[in-house]
């Protein structure tokens, strides 16, 4: 597997201008767009409080790319605040100010490149739950870092 790279700042706020604006293509939406998101969203953006935010844009940026958001498809809302929390969790062990594309960089680096890392917390059954996709639902495996 190959893990995409953020090679600059620019890089990483046009993913998540591009989010907020809904005008990011759908193919570029990827497992490594969604923590590039997330960290312009925490680390770039302190007007925009992320783990209130976020859910809404995700799920605007669905619909307006010809997604959906259903208890099957879509938006799933632990997987976002897990996301969330590892993000700030990477961003705090490393220099503040640091770089957009170092942070995510970072982030997946530490063991979140892997689109499957959140069933090393949560049983499937539980991650997958309609539950867990409408809202926070702790872990039942192993907590959060």
């Amino acid at each position: 597997m190959t893990t995409q790279r953020w090679a600059s700042d620019a890089e990483v706020r046009r993913i998540g201008e591009g989010l907020i604006e809904r005008t990011l293509p759908k193919s570029e939406w990827t497992h490594a767009a969604h923590f590039a998101a997330a960290v312009y969203l925490v680390a770039g953006r302190p007007d925009i409080a992320a783990e209130r935010e976020m859910p809404d844009l995700i799920r605007t940026y669905n619909l307006a790319t010809g997604g959906e958001n259903t208890d099957t498809a879509g938006y799933h809302e632990t997987i976002t605040q897990a996301s969330l929390h590892v993000v700030r969790h990477v961003l705090a062990s490393l220099p503040k100010g640091a770089a957009l594309n170092v942070i995510t960089n970072a982030v997946l680096d530490a063991g979140y490149a892997d689109k499957d890392w959140p069933l090393h917390h949560w049983r499937r059954d539980t991650l997958f739950s309609v539950a867990a996709r409408r809202g926070w639902v702790a872990p039942d495996l192993e907590p959060l870092p």
